[in-house]
């Protein structure tokens, strides 16, 4: 193990200066800072009824947008099922760990 990490948890001693970072940090933020200052809320809302409009009309990549922006990401179909499942199996099984 590295010299400035503790032995025993692999943490980073206190006082470790740390990396040189994202030399572009402050690049992106400068970027997002203007495209926040040239986006108006009733543009934000206009692009989002055009959009809504478009995946209305049949537009697949509209609607795409629209549901991940609104929904997130879909889940897997069984996932809650499958972890329902590890987890019934995990409370069947004795603390020493043998079926």
């Amino acid at each position: 193990m590295a010299a400035d990490r503790d032995a025993q948890t692999g943490r980073f001693q206190t006082g470790n200066p740390g990396g040189p970072g994202n030399p572009y940090t402050k690049q992106i933020a400068a970027l997002r800072q203007a495209l926040l200052d040239a986006v108006r809320p009733e543009d934000l809302r206009e692009i989002v009824d055009s959009l809504v409009r478009q995946a209305k009309a049949g537009d697949v990549q509209a609607a795409k947008e629209v549901l991940l922006r609104a929904l997130g990401r879909p889940l897997e179909a069984d996932l809650l099922e499958r972890i329902e499942a590890l987890e019934q199996r995990l409370a069947a099984t004795p603390p020493d760990g043998r079926s």
